[in-house]
């Protein structure tokens, strides 16, 4: 059991490590980005992942998108998500020459800064001991996309308290969700503070 918990120990940080670098290597420049494949006037405030409808564990992920200074709303943020399946697989679709992961959405906060979006948890990779992640990217009005720190799940089985250690000290744990029941499904709070690190686009 000890080498079991070091093993899943060590996947969490390599995942969390490589996640770091994949942020670090991105191009601001990328309009390759999945985040431009719905045009922004067709983006609101509140979207539906695919297949939504048919998922055992739905869940409405909301929140409010701040400004780098942690209280002023940041408004007209596009916020892009892209997660696997309840098997932990990404299920891929094929448009043209062009591939995508089927699961995934778009919103663009209010005035206020508010998001919603109702998806689902996803499942953990067994094969290579994956975390139930959702990941995500943000764009604000003319700066660059850049991405954020994948969301986790409280529940997740391989979720060890060693992970947990190591995520903490080296991203904000409130990216950790714990979703409550209400109304028949499970709802999850997360406000996202944008970073300090922006740069105009040219």
């Amino acid at each position: 059991m000890k080498n079991l918990i070091t093993f899943f120990s060590l996947i969490c940080f390599c995942s969390a490590f490589s996640i770091a670098l994949a942020q670090e290597s991105s191009s601001d420049s990328d309009f390759n980005s999945p985040i431009y494949d719905r045009s922004e006037e067709f983006i609101n405030n509140t979207d539906t992942i695919p297949d939504y409808r048919s998922k055992t564990n739905k869940l409405k992920l909301t929140g409010t998108i701040y400004q780098a200074d942690g209280t002023t709303p940041a408004s007209d943020v596009i916020l892009f998500i892209e997660q696997p399946n309840e098997n932990g697989d990404f299920e891929l679709r094929k448009t043209g020459d062009e591939r995508y992961v089927l699961h995934r959405s778009w919103v663009k906060t209010d005035t206020d800064g508010k998001y919603t979006i109702y998806t689902f948890i996803p499942g953990n990779d067994r094969r290579y001991n994956q975390l139930q992640q959702i990941f995500p990217m943000v764009k604000e009005p003319s700066l660059p996309v850049y991405q954020l720190d994948t969301f986790l799940f409280d529940e997740d089985p391989l979720l060890t308290e060693r992970c947990r250690k190591r995520i903490a000290k080296k991203s904000d744990t409130s990216r950790i969700l714990t979703p409550k029941e209400k109304d028949g499904i499970l709802v999850a709070q997360h406000d996202i503070v944008l970073s300090t690190d922006r740069v105009a686009s040219n």
